[in-house]
């Protein structure tokens, strides 16, 4: 449903004009210009003393509540900062209490005066003469209460409002970005160097995933958006960069839904002479400071799957794969038998299926669900692991992990596998049955291995993931400005 009905809309904006012309016939310009030495408001606030009349302030923001009561004004004005009221009296105002009355709510405003408390305590901008600057005149009405509409995904297609209008939205994007600054800032304290590969891909590797596809013009040549920069970032362990990490738009063209944007972030992180269980130590550290970041102690609530409580205090639990698929299935995994049945059971369709995809198939279906606090799952079996080592133990298995939290995938790593023959081997069963555009094999990552990589582990972490569990947020759509959606249909059908 949209904001307000389309006749409202018409009649909001139609009004908004009005007052946009007669500003204009004041002389002003109604979208502004340069407005310095601007002070944030909590920092205003936060300086007021008591008896001191000769406090002065500068602020600049949003109208987002504006109380008309004839010959005084009060504005509610939000910035980047939080709120400060703003006074606008007839009396202190001379001239300009003309554009003063010609506010509407969603303006954007400067207002500079002296600064007071009102008689119930609120710290106020009393603005006087030539102290109130309209920066930018709003024409559309804005909601009245956004998260009380029915159709929340209007949010998302107007996330420009949703950020001003809901100062929960504005600081889930805060902590986001403070998530992303630690992890920079940790992996540079450990040596680690940013680098950037190429988001366009020839072959689409590096993952098992259906890719898009672009086209170059000038080189008549398919492209395809990529759906991990790992083997880009494996050629610079050959290369001699032995710890790279990069923070990279991955893009599968795959479904929608709670944990799914066919557009999404990751951290990709690869150490040289390290396997995966440093990688495991090295996600604890990461995460860990991340939730100290955004001020949360080890255990946290997390209500979007169930009201969960989350304990993250180390050491993390680290469970083998076999274990948790006969803990959780009742399957040996070596008694595909008694695994097909419970697919027959879990209504999976197995007939055309590998063994090793059914076993996956139904460990998807029974335990991952069921790992609520921080799980290393280790040991994957080796077929579901092209590029990662093989187990010196037993070599039916990867050196691989996954890391669980409320049910979500959220890390997955590997002892990385730097044999060139063995990588050959493991790419020719990968192509088999994929669909003859997608079966090119990336020939030079085999070259780069025949150059020497050394031992290495490599670490993947869903960014948005770990957004969504330390923000407390619904959906993946909560923590992407701009998830994809459908298509608005048009009016009438």
């Amino acid at each position: 449903m949209p904001l307000v009905n389309q006749a409202d809309a018409d009649r909001f904006e139609q009004q908004r004009t009005e007052k946009l012309a007669q500003i204009k016939e004041l002389g002003l310009d109604p979208y502004g210009s340069r407005y310095e030495n601007v002070e944030p408001a909590a920092s205003a606030k936060a300086r007021y003393k008591d008896d001191d009349e000769s406090q002065r302030a500068r602020c600049a923001g949003r109208i987002v509540l504006l109380r008309d009561i004839g010959k005084l004004i009060f504005i509610t004005l939000r910035d980047r900062s939080g709120t400060i009221q703003i006074g606008l009296a007839k009396n202190l105002m001379g001239e300009q209490w003309r554009l003063a009355k010609l506010l509407d709510l969603g303006d954007v405003i400067g207002a500079e005066g002296r600064l007071g408390k009102t008689k119930t305590g609120e710290i106020t901008i009393w603005v006087e003469e030539n102290g109130l600057t309209l920066l930018s005149k709003c024409l559309n009405q804005p909601p009245e209460k956004f998260h009380g509409l029915a159709d929340v995904d209007q949010r998302y297609r107007q996330r420009y409002v949703d950020l001003w209008a809901n100062p929960e939205v504005m600081e889930r994007f805060r902590k986001r970005s403070r998530i992303v600054q630690t992890i920079r800032k940790s992996l540079e304290e450990r040596g680690f160097i940013e680098v950037e590969t190429p988001m366009m891909q020839a072959i689409a590797g590096g993952a098992a995933a259906k890719p898009f596809i672009t086209h170059h013009n000038a080189l008549d040549l398919d492209l395809y958006l990529r759906i991990s920069p790992e083997l880009f970032l494996k050629r610079l362990l050959v290369g001699g960069m032995e710890r790279v990490f990069e923070i990279n738009r991955n893009f599968r063209n795959e479904g929608i839904d709670r944990q799914h944007n066919p557009e999404f972030t990751m951290i990709e992180v690869y150490q040289a002479y390290g396997d995966y269980n440093v990688m495991m130590d090295l996600t604890e550290d990461l995460v860990s400071a991340c939730l100290q970041a955004v001020g949360l102690d080890m255990k946290v609530r997390f209500v979007p799957f169930g009201d969960l409580e989350l304990d993250f205090t180390r050491p993390w639990r680290r469970a083998r794969y076999a274990d948790l698929l006969l803990e959780y299935s009742g399957c040996r995994i070596d008694d595909i038998n008694a695994v097909r049945a419970k697919a027959c059971e879990l209504r999976i369709e197995d007939a055309a299926l590998d063994d090793a995809v059914v076993v996956n198939e139904v460990f998807e279906a029974t335990v991952e669900h069921r790992l609520v606090n921080p799980t290393f799952v280790i040991d994957y079996p080796a077929i579901l692991c092209p590029l990662a080592k093989r187990s010196r133990k037993d070599p039916q298995y990867a050196e691989r992990f996954e890391l669980f939290v409320a049910g979500m995938e959220l890390a997955n790593a590997y002892t990385e596998l730097n044999d060139p023959a063995q990588q050959y081997e493991n790419f020719l069963h990968q192509l088999r049955g994929q669909e003859e555009s997608l079966t090119k094999m990336d020939t030079d990552y085999i070259t780069a291995l025949k150059h020497g990589m050394p031992p290495a582990g490599g670490l993947g972490i869903g960014i948005d993931r770990l957004v969504m569990i330390l923000t407390g947020a619904t959906t993946i759509r909560d923590v992407v400005l701009f998830p994809l959606l459908k298509p608005v249909a048009p009016e009438g059908r």
